[in-house]
């Protein structure tokens, strides 16, 4: 489908903004964003801009589907057809190269690149990045921290004020009988752990990302994949990760960590607020709100710097959409310091501009606001190449589940299928 698209796609450039362009003569035009699920964040920014714009033109928002696998889907198919409704988009960063690459994305303007990515994070600059040049503007930033339960990291004698290891909270739970949690579901969130773990061990998972399918080369068959296979292999093999780990995504881990055998746990930022909201309505005690503390990610390799996961999402604009400059009008709005930090605090997802990291309101409803900024500096995007979903899917489909992963064949039999699967000698 890529090639077909991308041989016949025309790349709109320097459209012209008439007032006949919208459907009604005389009316401003209407822009519509596709945007990922959240507690109503998107629509209210589409409102705010649109009152901004003093009538130039009107936001609408339309939500895509619930996982990653179908927003992708549904985006990939309506740019491969040439949608002319495609103005704003929410995309997830390891999608980026796939919709940059045949030519989906209008050009950013040069002034719109300049202002936009001011201030803005080195992981999330990163994500937005195809072969140099930023073609999408960050929006929200995430990442995960280290989440801990103060007793437990007490009991075990580790200073949490300094970086620790995942052999270290290996350790920690196995002697104390708790839990590390982790996700160890057959999904995106396992792609996320292994390429955290391989580039923290100094390793990447696709190492000329630039290159066509059939001539791709893998770091995942080397010492770097080898170590984050002897990482989760010990958690799914020794039980450490809970009875659920198999099946286990970001808010199971949450739920287990708030329990009884809680004690470490690797997740994202909208843990603390689904954490007080459940002490507010009575489910769970204030002594446990009390017990979180925060770290940046685990390093693999002591004394090396961790390589936290990037998530978040950009904004791009469609190279069908007929009204390209007001819709970068519009991103720019979108992303302004300001609303990032509206959003941080009404909907938890994370700034990718430092400057709204500043914010009074946001820094009091997150007061580990300072950990996740600097996460974000260190954060690693997942392996940015046209093929991404290929890899991550071969990925899924042999990493799991933990208990069956083993160091010594893992990584290679993961690297192997793989490159059969983009050579085309092997299906997903």
């Amino acid at each position: 489908m890529r090639k077909s698209a991308a041989a016949g796609f025309a790349l709109a450039v320097g459209a012209t903004l008439l007032a006949g362009c919208s459907s009604d003569a005389g009316s401003a035009p209407t822009l519509t964003w596709y945007i990922n699920p959240d507690d109503g964040g998107q629509a209210e920014l589409a409102k705010r801009c649109t009152e901004e714009s003093g009538g130039a033109y009107t936001i609408e928002t339309s939500l895509l589907p619930n996982d990653a696998a179908s927003q992708r889907e549904q985006l990939a198919r309506r740019l491969a057809a040439g949608d002319t409704t495609m103005d704003i988009m929410s995309l997830d960063p390891p999608n980026v190269p796939e919709y940059a690459e045949p030519g989906y994305l209008a050009p950013i303007p040069d002034d719109v690149r300049e202002r936009t990515t001011q201030n803005v994070v080195e992981g999330a600059l990163t994500g937005a990045t195809w072969k140099g040049e930023v073609v999408a503007v960050p929006f929200w930033a995430n990442t995960q921290i280290l989440w801990y339960r103060k007793s437990v990291a007490e009991a075990a004698g580790l200073d949490m004020t300094q970086p620790v290891t995942w052999d270290q909270l290996i350790n920690a739970v196995r002697e104390q009988d708790k839990f590390l949690s982790v996700q160890g579901a057959r999904a995106e969130s396992m792609t996320v752990w292994v390429n955290a773990l391989i580039e923290s061990a100094g390793g990447q998972i696709v190492e000329n990302p630039d290159a066509p399918a059939d001539e791709i080369e893998l770091g995942i068959d080397s010492e770097a994949g080898t170590k984050a296979a002897e990482i989760v292999s010990t958690i799914g093999k020794d039980g450490l990760g809970g009875p659920g780990l198999p099946t286990q995504t970001e808010n199971f881990s949450m739920i287990q960590f708030q329990g009884d055998k809680g004690a470490f746990m690797v997740n994202y930022p909208f843990v603390w607020p689904a954490t007080n909201a459940a002490v507010q309505e009575g489910t769970l005690p204030q002594s446990l709100v009390d017990d979180i503390g925060w770290a940046l990610y685990p390093q693999v390799n002591e004394g090396e710097d961790t390589a936290p996961p990037l998530g978040g999402i950009d904004l791009a604009v469609g190279a069908k959409s007929k009204h390209p400059d007001l819709a970068y009008d519009a991103i720019e709005c979108i992303v302004s310091p300001e609303n990032q930090a509206y959003y941080f605090q009404t909907n938890g997802n994370p700034p990718s501009n430092t400057e709204a990291y500043n914010d009074p309101t946001a820094l009091e409803t997150f007061p580990m606001a300072g950990t996740i900024q600097e996460s974000l500096q260190l954060a690693k995007p997942r392996p940015q190449t046209p093929y991404y979903n290929e890899i991550s899917t071969g990925i899924q489909q042999t990493w799991t589940p933990p208990s069956d992963v083993n160091p010594d064949t893992t990584p290679a039999t993961s690297q192997e299928f793989i490159l059969a699967v983009l050579k085309g000698e092997r299906l997903l």
